[in-house]
């Protein structure tokens, strides 16, 4: 049995580069040995993808439609591009939309004015186009703040909580987006209950203890979404890892809320604590795990390898701890890493450079594609270790596909080059990762 190798390597020109790769019928003894043991299996996968920001779909309005199309295609085509199958979407404005909006009148609180009509002229759009590539997007709805009447600060911005006799009203709200969503013909897989809860940001956001967004999903959201849409899937926390235990406990201990939450998302900034990943699934075995957002901030960072290794850094420490998917934050920002409202400005894998018609694909791209085109969905990650002294699988991790294919991925983030043996159903394959590079090994 071959195989195929893809090698993306930062002192060449190499980015996806293939090449066959037989096994040896003798390992090279001076290289430690990993094992696919395919029959020891873990967590399935959801899928990969991004999220479709206001201000990723005004960016593709910009340019002609030659570069809207191959920005488009670079992402959601499962052959050419990186297969994502995963989209993020706010319910209504975030820090990457224009403006702060809502989809009603400010204190309409029979929610009769709700008109989805600002969504249609780009986001929608956007995600139609994609799937023309990808086939049915899942999309995962976030809030970031609910309308500032319904807030004891009164604002949209800067934190403040949804005050208790709206819960009712802001669960309908959210239920009445997944309705219009679904009018346009799209798939809305799931809902976090609010984007980053305890955090007080400069730009749209609101605050939940543990105790509130317990309360909220057990008495609001979790029976309304239940009795409007029964496949719909409620995620708690959508923030950090480091308070993401405690968060869990405090929901998922509580019988009647936890029989409404598919599972927790989470995000990267601040902690890389992945053992809390790996602990929420130790506790809550039958729950689900799902990365729903990171990027490197600050703006555009262009052309470092440091940002693609920090993709893969995280990818391979979250999967092996029981991680079910991952959702990248914006898909296209332009030559500033926005627009964004407040300034709050990032980088992206793909950069839109407005003026020159012109697309940069920062490592990001390819680091997050080293999984994402080869991992599919319905993917199970599978047991790996070594027949050496240590058992460092840090920096690679194996899937077996629905199609029976395997899958090996390994990042080398060291200045010299890493050798190593990989025996996959009795096949040994001898691997020489160059410095500052990823590869992945496909095996039938």
């Amino acid at each position: 049995m071959g195989g195929t190798l893809y090698r993306t390597e930062k002192y060449s020109d190499k980015r996806f580069h293939r090449e066959d790769i037989h096994p040896r019928s003798r390992s090279s003894q001076q290289a430690t040995s990993y094992i696919v043991d395919e029959h020891t299996t873990y967590q399935n996968i959801v899928g990969f993808g991004g999220a479709f920001t206001e201000a990723s779909a005004y960016n593709l309005l910009r340019v002609d439609d030659r570069v809207r199309k191959q920005a488009i295609r670079d992402y959601f085509d499962p052959e050419y591009g990186l297969g994502y199958t995963l989209g993020r979407i706010s319910i209504h404005s975030c820090d990457f939309s224009l403006n702060s909006y809502t989809y009603i009148d400010e204190g309409d609180e029979s929610l009769e004015s709700f008109d989805i009509s600002r969504d249609k002229k780009a986001v929608i759009p956007l995600i139609k186009e994609a799937e023309k590539w990808a086939g049915p997007i899942d999309l995962i709805a976030s809030p970031w703040s609910p309308p500032a009447f319904m807030k004891d600060n009164q604002l949209m911005i800067k934190g403040g909580s949804l005050l208790p006799e709206y819960y009712p009203t802001w669960a309908a709200y959210i239920a009445k987006f997944v309705d219009e969503y679904k009018k346009q013909g799209l798939s809305v897989w799931g809902v976090t209950v609010q984007n980053e809860p305890a955090a007080q940001q400069r730009w749209d956001s609101c605050e939940y203890t543990a105790e509130q967004e317990r309360d909220f999903v057990k008495n609001h959201l979790g029976p309304l979404l239940e009795s409007r849409h029964k496949d719909m899937r409620i995620l708690i926390w959508d923030h950090n890892r480091d308070l993401m235990v405690e968060r869990a406990k405090t929901i998922l201990d509580d019988p009647e809320a936890s029989r409404y939450v598919w599972g927790t998302a989470f995000h990267w900034y601040v902690s890389d604590a992945f053992e809390n990943v790996g602990k929420v699934h130790t506790l809550y075995p039958d729950k689900g795990l799902l990365f729903t957002e990171g990027c490197r901030e600050d703006g555009v960072h262009w052309n470092d390898w440091t940002t693609g290794e920090r993709y893969a850094y995280n990818m391979f420490g979250d999967f092996n701890n029981f991680c079910q998917g991952y959702i990248d934050w914006n898909l296209f920002l332009d030559e500033t890493g926005g627009p964004n409202h407040v300034n709050n400005l990032c980088d992206a894998p793909i950069i839109v450079r407005v003026n020159n018609e012109e697309l940069t694909h920062q490592s990001s791209y390819y680091y997050i594609g080293h999984f994402s085109k080869f991992v599919r969905p319905g993917a199970q990650r599978v047991h790996l270790h070594s027949n050496g002294s240590t058992d460092d699988t840090n920096k690679m991790i194996a899937f077996k596909n629905k199609d029976d294919s395997v899958v090996f991925i390994a990042m080398n983030d060291d200045e010299t080059t890493v050798t190593m043996n990989v025996n996959i159903r009795g096949d040994e394959y001898h691997l020489e990762i160059e410095p500052r590079s990823i590869v992945t090994l496909m095996a039938e």
